[in-house]
């Protein structure tokens, strides 16, 4: 069952604005600059004394080993800082950086689910590129309001309109350039400030003074300031009136209107910076303050009750009450080999202090929170309460892992909002490399499917198989598993699942005698095996008459039947898809057991499969790409080339053509590397396994 209700008076929905906190999620493409303008974002606000370099791997953010040994966000991160606004107001804001590559998508859904506002990262270079194109639609679908940042204004190549244009043509007129830069690649040197129609220009400490636009751009900016305004008024019924009277609004005014705006979706502002010189970045600061929602101002969605698996259940907005009951989301968790497992939370309703004892309604574990912190990187910053809104963390919460709710109550379930499903597409099969690392690697993966659900363990036969959203998100799995749980493995592609199946009937028999004094062992099966219909898996057949083989032994035959089909046919592979009747047999008073008629029914049928041969079936899935048109015709070629089977091609909601096809899981080893290459990373993949065929030349496999 699925509904929309509210909890009524007294309950999670009431709401008492008590603090001015944003959590901003910086999102985008790889290398668009999110870690650089974050930093900028901490040393401009006084959270940190110098300016760290990816580079140099000195940044707050990317402070895992594995993002410093590649350079690169490999997962969700948080910093805290304190920004002043007007009066002796502070803005509170947890920026949360997540990586721009496709096989860490699970940390961009994560962060979005706590995030008031995204801050969407484009490169004044390289511009609208595929990353920049999923990190929007992933916060449109969360519902998360976006402001657009064009930084690396100061890099060669640099071109604030070429990019401006870009935007608009992917994302809709809505976007509303507020700012213009002062000059561009080395020269850029401060913004024109749409609204106020005033010059910012930077010194090198990334501090600006305030004079009059300059003469070579004032024309384009007063026609910006012109148009930005009538669109901001054109949503006011009042502005709009004193407006067409001649009356135009105070820049004060123009910016509530255009914060209710952000806030609901109908516009968004774009400014531009400079992470590395400090050009602009306070001003990035200062209009994220006065025009995105504060968390007091966004209602959280939850699920009450539903099955097990997740499904079903009642959905809830709960709106930020400080005053009602305590109701905490954990979105993330990292184990910490300093300090066991931290979790990043976020505060939905009521107050978290040190000491307090919750109940996880997704879990069903109690927990007690330790000491409260915030993150700024790998700093814990220890605070005494974190209210509803305020994000923050926590260690040592061993009942609770990613996407769990805490709450006060002492029974009853409930789950965040469901992430978006994002399958898994490329694996690995891992082996111990000794056996300490055998004893812990279960316990291991546990734990880093605890972190990132994105992640999934899968046994093929007796291996161990690791299935993530690429070669990269793979790979620093493991590096993880070995750096953080001391357990290390060797990786080898995965192997494909083949399965067998009876080629024909045979009739056997399944022999089971022995003495070597006192009780023996003795039991005779007569079995007649034969194939079933593709995907019917096994049945059994009770067709014994005149109690040849007692009742109570019939079904320890079918338990040895099972126990031969998964053990492998003649080609080492599972068998599927057989009927086996046991029509009869015999039994002895005395040696006759439950152990010695399972094993007669295992020989049996090991005696069918040899007689009757099998045959080798190969595991078939069903592909969805989703690319721009224009790439369509390079999809289908290349799924042709294997051995792909095309059902349906058509156009998605947003113009992109969507490619169905059954491609044989062989041929779907590297595929999600080679389709990102040939598409420049532009296409979207979903591998959904859908059924066994028969393999067209086993001497292959």
């Amino acid at each position: 069952m699925d509904a929309r209700n509210r909890t009524g008076a007294g309950g999670l929905m009431n709401s008492v604005p008590t603090s001015n906190h944003r959590t901003i999620a910086l999102v985008g493409g790889a290398g668009s600059g999110k870690t650089t303008l974050a930093e900028a974002l901490l040393h401009r606000a006084g959270a940190i004394p110098r300016v760290g370099t990816i580079e140099q791997g000195t940044t707050v953010l990317d402070h895992e080993p594995e993002e410093i040994a590649r350079g690169t966000t490999l997962g969700l991160s948080l910093a805290y800082l304190s920004w002043p606004t007007t009066g002796d107001e502070e803005c509170a804001i947890t920026l949360a950086d997540t990586p721009g590559r496709a096989d860490f998508v699970g940390s961009l859904d994560t962060a979005l689910a706590a995030a008031d506002v995204a801050l969407v990262v484009v490169s004044a270079v390289d511009g609208v590129t595929a990353g920049t194109r999923f990190a929007w639609s992933a916060a449109e679908a969360a519902g998360v309001p976006r402001i657009v940042v064009i930084t690396q204004e100061d890099k060669a190549r640099a071109d604030f309109h070429r990019v401006l244009a870009e935007l608009r043509s992917a994302f809709g007129q809505h976007l509303w350039p507020l700012e213009l830069p002062l000059g561009e690649e080395q020269s850029f040197h401060g913004v024109a400030d749409v609204l106020r129609e005033q010059a910012l220009d930077y010194d090198e400490t990334g501090h600006h003074h305030d004079g009059p636009v300059p003469a070579e751009v004032a024309d384009e900016e007063h026609r910006m300031h012109l148009d930005v305004t009538e669109e901001i008024v054109s949503h006011d019924d009042e502005q709009l009136e004193a407006y067409l009277e001649g009356k135009e609004p105070s820049v004060e005014e123009l910016e509530r209107s255009l914060a209710r705006e952000v806030a609901s979706g109908g516009a968004v502002p774009v400014v531009v910076c400079s992470g590395v010189t400090g050009t602009g970045v306070d001003r990035v600061a200062d209009l994220v303050c006065a025009l995105s929602p504060s968390a007091l101002e966004r209602e959280a969605r939850i699920v009450i009750g539903g099955a097990d698996d997740g499904t079903g259940g009642t959905e809830l907005e709960v709106a930020p009450n400080p005053d009602g009951e305590t109701l905490v989301h954990v979105f993330r968790t990292v184990a910490d080999p300093f300090v066991g497992q931290v979790s990043m939370l976020k505060v939905l309703s009521g107050v978290l202090r040190p000491s307090d004892r919750l109940h996880n309604a997704t879990t069903g574990a109690d927990e007690r929170i330790h000491g409260l912190f915030r993150l700024r990187g790998a700093e814990h910053l220890p605070v005494d309460v974190l209210r509803a809104g305020d994000v923050g963390a926590v260690a040592k919460l061993t009942g609770s892992p990613s996407g769990s709710l805490l709450w006060s109550r002492a029974s009853g379930t409930a789950r965040p909002a469901p992430l978006p499903n994002r399958a898994a597409v490329f694996a690995v099969s891992l082996t111990p490399v000794s056996q300490s690392d055998d004893e812990k690697m279960s316990t291991a993966l546990s734990r880093l499917v605890a972190e990132d659900s994105t992640l999934v363990i899968d046994r093929a036969g007796d291996q161990t198989v690791l299935r993530g959203l690429g070669d990269m998100h793979v790979a620093v799995a493991v590096e993880r598993l070995a750096r953080v749980f001391g357990v290390h493995v060797d990786t080898a592609p995965a192997p494909v699942a083949y399965r067998e199946t009876i080629a024909g009937s045979a009739d056997v028999e399944g022999k089971l005698k022995k003495q070597s004094g006192g009780h023996g062992q003795f039991a005779v099966v007569q079995l007649r095996v034969s194939p079933l219909p593709p995907g019917e898996g096994f049945e059994f057949v009770d067709s014994v008459v005149g109690g040849a083989v007692p009742r109570t032994y019939i079904p320890a035959v079918e338990k040895g039947a099972r126990d031969a089909l998964a053990t492998g046919g003649p080609q080492g592979h599972p068998v599927v898809d057989v009927r086996v009747e046991l029509y009869d047999g015999k039994a002895h008073s005395v040696d006759s057991s439950e152990m010695a008629f399972r094993t007669a029914g295992s020989i049996g049928v090991k005696a069918a499969l040899a007689e009757a041969g099998t045959v080798l079936l190969e595991p078939v899935s069903t592909v969805t790409v989703t690319v721009p048109p224009e790439l369509q015709g390079t999809v289908l070629t290349d799924l042709s080339g294997r051995r792909g089977r095309v059902s349906a091609t058509e156009t998605a909601d947003d113009g992109r053509a969507r490619v169905v096809a059954s491609v044989p899981e062989a041929e779907l080893a590297r595929y999600v590397l080679d389709l990102r290459s040939m598409t420049g990373g532009q296409a979207e993949l979903t591998i959904t396994p859908d059924r066994y065929v028969k393999a067209p030349n086993p001497a292959k496999v």
